[in-house]
C-alpha cells in the first residue's frame, strides 16, 4: 500500500485515547483504595504526567505532530474547512456562554460523579432511580478529575468540544481505509461533523458525540494496523473499543465490526502476549465490563435492565427492527425546524390502525410507538439530522446517474477490499442489533457512532468524484452548512439569538407553537439550577438533604458543589435509617411518591415523624409544573 494511505495517526488523537483511557481506569483504582478526591487525582495525574514526559518519544514515535500554522491557513482558506470552523465556533460558543442543561446528564451523569467523589468511591447508590448506577461510565470518569478539582460541571463542554475537532481528520482516514476515494471522503470529513448529534453536543454535556469518536478510533486503529503492521496502532484501536463500549452501553454491538477490522492484526503482537494482556486489562477496566459486573452484582442483570425496571430493552426482536427503521427514517428526514409536528403527532394517532399502536405501545416509549416528531432538533434526539440524510441520498442518486462517465470502482480492486466489505457490512449488521434490542423513542440520537460506518456503502462508487465536482452537489453541501447552523443558533439550551427578552415581549395568545416556544426556552434557560427555588429554603447549615426524586435535573440539588451531599430516599427507608445518614430535611416530589410509595403522603410522613416545612410547584420539563414538598424528620419522636 502506498504511504499515503497509512500516514502517521494524530497526536492529538493519540493523546486524546490515552488521556481518556487513564482517567477511566484511574477512577475504578482511586475507588478501590478509597481515594477518589481532588488529592488522590492530584498525585495521579502528576505520577502519569511525569511518565508521559520520560516516555514521550516512545509514545508518539508512531504519531504525526500536530499540523503547521501554514498548513493551517492553507487548510482552512477552503469553503467546506471555514464552514465546518464556524460551526465548531457556534458550538464553542454556546458552550462558554450558557451553563450545560443535558437532561440526562443533569439528571444522573453528573449526579453519579457528585455521589462517588462525596463517597471518595464508586458505590452502587441508593435509589430507585438506578440510571445513577447501571449506565456505562466512561464519560464520567473523564468528567470527575474537572469536577473535582474545578468543584463545578461548568467547563464539561470541553470534552465534547475536542472531540468534535477530532471528527474530521477521523472520518478522512475511515473513509479512505473503507474504499472511498480521497477526493470524496476530503469532501465528507467537513460534511458528516454537521449532522446534529455531533453537532448539538459539541457544546454540551451528552456522551452520544464522545462515544462516537472512539468507535470510530478503534475501527480507524484497527484498520491502520493492518497497512502500518505497528503494534501500536493494535493496542490504541484496543483501548479506543473499550473506550466506545466504556461511554455507551448502545455501542456494544459495534464491537462484531472492530473485531473484524483487527482481526488480521493479531499476528503483529503474537510475540508479545504479556504486553497485549496488559493493553487488554487496560481497555476492559475502561470498557462496559467493569460497569457489567457491578450490575450482576447489584441487580443480577448485566444490562441493568433489571434494577431501572426497564420495559423498553425486551420485547419482539423483529418489531422493534421494523418500528425503529420507520423511526430512524422520519426522524432523520424532517427538518431542523418543523412548526407542524402538532399537526404530525396528532393525525399519526388518528390514522394508526389501535391494534398497532398497543402492539408498540408494549415494545416503546411513547414518543417511539406513535412516531413522534418534535418542533426543533434538540441535543437530546437529534440524529444525523436532515442536511446530512439528504446530501447522502443526493449522492447516491448523482453517483448512479454519473456511473456511465467513469466506471464504478469494484470493491475487490482494493488491496483490502474484501475485508473493508466484511467491516461495512458487520457494521449494518450491528446496526440491526440496536434496532433490534431498543424500544427507546430517541433511536437516532443513539445510533450517532453507526452513522459514519455505513455512510461509506453510499460514497464507493468512481462516479462519485464526478458528482463532489459539479456545482449543484458543492451548492447542496453548501445549504447542508446552513441549515445545521440553524438549530445551533436556535438551540433552547443555548440560544444564540435573545430568545427569552424577544419571547417574553410575544403574544402568544392565539399562537400554540409560540406558546410552546415561551415555555421551552424558559424551562431550558433555568434548568441549569431548577431547584434553586428549594435550595432558598433549606437550612444555610445543612449537610445532608434528602430527596424522593426519579429522573429529574438533580445537579442543582448539589450546588454549591462540596457543600452538601444529596441522599436518595426509598420506601423501604425506616426513621432510624434516615437518622443514621443524618437526614433531616428531604424534598419530596408527589408525582414520584405517589408512583413508587405505597400509601398516602400524610401517612408517610406520620410514620416518619415529619411535617410539611414548605410546599413548592417546579417546572423541570416543560411539561408543566410539578408539585414539591419539603419535609423536616425529626430524630428520636422529638419535635
Amino acid at each position: 500500500m502506498s504511504n499515503h494511505q497509512s500516514p502517521k495517526p494524530p497526536a492529538a488523537l493519540v493523546l486524546w485515547v490515552l488521556f481518556c483511557s487513564f482517567c477511566s481506569c484511574l477512577g475504578w483504582i482511586l475507588s478501590a483504595i478509597h481515594q477518589l478526591n481532588g488529592i488522590g487525582y492530584a498525585i495521579a495525574f502528576f505520577i502519569a504526567t511525569a511518565a508521559l514526559l520520560f516516555y514521550r518519544n516512545r509514545v508518539f514515535s508512531s504519531a504525526r505532530p500536530a499540523v503547521s500554522w501554514v498548513k493551517c491557513r492553507r487548510r482552512f482558506s477552503r469553503a467546506f474547512p471555514v464552514a465546518f470552523l464556524v460551526l465548531a465556533s457556534l458550538a464553542f460558543l454556546g458552550g462558554v456562554l450558557y451553563a450545560p442543561s443535558n437532561y440526562d446528564a443533569m439528571a444522573y451523569r453528573t449526579p453519579r460523579v457528585l455521589h462517588w467523589l462525596a463517597e471518595q468511591r464508586w458505590h452502587w447508590i441508593h435509589t430507585e432511580f438506578n440510571r445513577l448506577n447501571t449506565r456505562a461510565c466512561a464519560f464520567e470518569w473523564v468528567s470527575a478529575p474537572l469536577i473535582a478539582f474545578a468543584r463545578t460541571d461548568r467547563f464539561l463542554f470541553v470534552i465534547n468540544i475536542i472531540s468534535f475537532f477530532l471528527l474530521p481528520g477521523l472520518i478522512f482516514s475511515l473513509f479512505t481505509r473503507l474504499g472511498v476515494s480521497h477526493r470524496v471522503a476530503w469532501y465528507w470529513m467537513w460534511i458528516v461533523p454537521a449532522g446534529y448529534c455531533f453537532l448539538l453536543q459539541a457544546g454540551s454535556i451528552g456522551n452520544d458525540l464522545f462515544g462516537a469518536v472512539f468507535a470510530l478510533a478503534a475501527l480507524d486503529f484497527a484498520l491502520r494496523a493492518r497497512s502500518s503492521q505497528s503494534p501500536r496502532d493494535v493496542w490504541l484501536s484496543f483501548l479506543a473499543a473499550g473506550l466506545a463500549t466504556g461511554s455507551k452501553g448502545s455501542n456494544l454491538p459495534l464491537l462484531l465490526p472492530w473485531l473484524i477490522a483487527v482481526a488480521p492484526s493479531f499476528k503483529f503482537i503474537r510475540h508479545k502476549l504479556v504486553l497485549a494482556g496488559a493493553i487488554a486489562m487496560v481497555a476492559i477496566l475502561a470498557s462496559f465490563v467493569p460497569t457489567a459486573a457491578m450490575n450482576v452484582k447489584y441487580c443480577g442483570d448485566w444490562t441493568g435492565a433489571a434494577a431501572e425496571h426497564s420495559e423498553y430493552l425486551r420485547g419482539k426482536p423483529f418489531l422493534r427492527l421494523a418500528n425503529n427503521a420507520v423511526l430512524l427514517t422520519i426522524q432523520n428526514l424532517v427538518p431542523p425546524v418543523f412548526p407542524f409536528a402538532n399537526a404530525w403527532n396528532q393525525n399519526v394517532q388518528r390514522w394508526m390502525p389501535v391494534a398497532w399502536r398497543t402492539e408498540l405501545e408494549k415494545s416503546f416509549e411513547p414518543f417511539g410507538a406513535h412516531w413522534g416528531l418534535s418542533e426543533m432538533e434538540i441535543e437530546e434526539s437529534a440524529g444525523l439530522g436532515f442536511g446530512v440524510t439528504f446530501l447522502v441520498l443526493l449522492s447516491l442518486g448523482g453517483g448512479i446517474a454519473y456511473s456511465h462517465r467513469s466506471a464504478a470502482r469494484p470493491l475487490a480492486s482494493l488491496k483490502y477490499g474484501a475485508h473493508s466489505k466484511l467491516v461495512m457490512s458487520s457494521a449494518v449488521a450491528a446496526l440491526a442489533v440496536l434496532m433490534a434490542k431498543f424500544g427507546l423513542g430517541a433511536i437516532s440520537r443513539l445510533a450517532a457512532a453507526y452513522y459514519p460506518l455505513y455512510i461509506p456503502v453510499f460514497l464507493l462508487a468512481r462516479s462519485q468524484e464526478a458528482v463532489v465536482r459539479t456545482k449543484w452537489w458543492r451548492c447542496a453541501a453548501s445549504l447542508v452548512f446552513f441549515l445545521a447552523a440553524v438549530p445551533m443558533i436556535l438551540s433552547p439550551a443555548r440560544p444564540l439569538w435573545p430568545a427569552n427578552s424577544l419571547l417574553a415581549r410575544a403574544d402568544a395568545t392565539n399562537s400554540h407553537l409560540l406558546a410552546k416556544a415561551k415555555t421551552v426556552y424558559a424551562v431550558q434557560r433555568q434548568r441549569y439550577d431548577a431547584f434553586a427555588p428549594a435550595r432558598k429554603l433549606l437550612p444555610a447549615d445543612l449537610t445532608v438533604l434528602g430527596v424522593i426524586t426519579s429522573d429529574d435535573p438533580e445537579t442543582s440539588l448539589w450546588r454549591p458543589f462540596s457543600h452538601r451531599r444529596v441522599e436518595h430516599v426509598t420506601a423501604t427507608d425506616s426513621p432510624q435509617e434516615l437518622h443514621a445518614r443524618g437526614i433531616e430535611y428531604t424534598l419530596v416530589s408527589a408525582a414520584v411518591f405517589n408512583k413508587t410509595f405505597q400509601q398516602p403522603i400524610e401517612q408517610w410522613i406520620a410514620e416518619m415523624n415529619g411535617e410539611i416545612e414548605a410546599r413548592l410547584s417546579l417546572e423541570l420539563r416543560g411539561s408543566g409544573p410539578g408539585d414539591w414538598l419539603l419535609i423536616r424528620i425529626h430524630p428520636n419522636g422529638k419535635r
